[in-house]
């Protein structure tokens, strides 16, 4: 069976490492360990912001290798799943990990209704098992990899996951408001680029998508987790929360700058959600 993914381009492995903020040895990379794996993952989690600025930029997001790693490495840009998860699992591949997959999951979180596969999550074989790995679902995903088990609850600086099966189907949860919650569902079936470029599209322009209609950016850290929905930032420090608006354009580029290390040129301006904002129903 035909497929493109061996085809792509390689990273270069020094300036990724430099972004996520791993000390580099120059005279030997990180080997494919599970505790290689683990380091790689969380950096990579804590250091790259979640976001989705360029749609309201009216920018046309690309998730290409190249693009991919022009934008989150050499531009220090964040972005979003099929971009994060692009990048890492290229990084992967290039260490020498085993059976890097790529896969598609439907969203549940905070939603009652059956979602595109529009998420792009990853498995990978480190040391004789097989983990979950995704760097790409923002302030309440992973931040480490976990096996590919069922039932069992792993702890992550405070926050729980568990996987489950549903038929043929995995489900990722997590404690939310101290119940289990699904945050996405998804199959083993590995996807192709065409698959993420379908998705993509229609999660960067499809007025129903969640992204069109809301401007967000997320950083996550053990201690620190940080989220900007449009104009309304909330910042939890130690299990505490605070919570403003944000009041003009300009305010905006600072609140980028300082709580997530994402520079624009003054005079900035993003598209207001509320031009774009629509009724989903319209589209079920």
């Amino acid at each position: 069976m035909a497929t493109d993914l061996p085809a792509a381009p390689e990273v270069d492995l020094e300036a990724y490492l430099n972004r996520i903020g791993h000390a580099v040895d120059r005279s030997a990379r990180p080997v494919p360990t599970r505790k290689v794996l683990d380091q790689i993952h969380f950096e990579h989690v804590c250091a790259v912001p979640f976001e989705n600025l360029d749609i309201h930029l009216g920018r046309t997001i690309r998730v290409d290798l190249p693009s991919v790693e022009a934008k989150l490495v050499t531009a220090r840009r964040g972005g979003y799943c099929f971009e994060h998860n692009t990048l890492f699992a290229a990084v992967l591949d290039q260490l020498g990990f085993k059976q890097v997959v790529r896969l598609a999951a439907r969203v549940r979180m905070n939603t009652h209704r059956v979602l595109p596969r529009t998420h792009m999550l990853l498995t990978v074989e480190c040391e004789g098992v097989t983990c979950m790995a995704d760097v790409g679902f923002g302030g309440m995903g992973l931040l480490k990899p976990i096996p590919l088990v069922s039932g069992l609850t792993f702890e992550q600086y405070g926050q729980a996951f568990r996987l489950k099966r549903e038929g043929a189907a995995w489900v990722l949860e997590s404690v939310l408001n101290g119940a289990w919650t699904d945050l996405y569902v998804f199959t083993l079936e590995p996807q192709h680029a065409i698959d993420y470029e379908m998705a993509n599209h229609y999660t960067s322009t499809f007025p129903a998508s969640r992204f069109v209609h809301t401007l967000t950016v997320q950083s996550r850290h053990p201690e620190l987790r940080q989220t900007l929905h449009n104009h309304d930032l909330e910042v939890v420090r130690d299990g505490q929360a605070t919570r403003r608006t944000v009041q003009s354009d300009e305010e905006l580029l600072v609140v980028l700058a300082e709580n997530f290390g994402l520079h624009f040129p003054p005079g900035t301006q993003f598209r207001s959600p509320l031009e774009t904002r629509v009724d989903p129903t319209k589209f079920v």
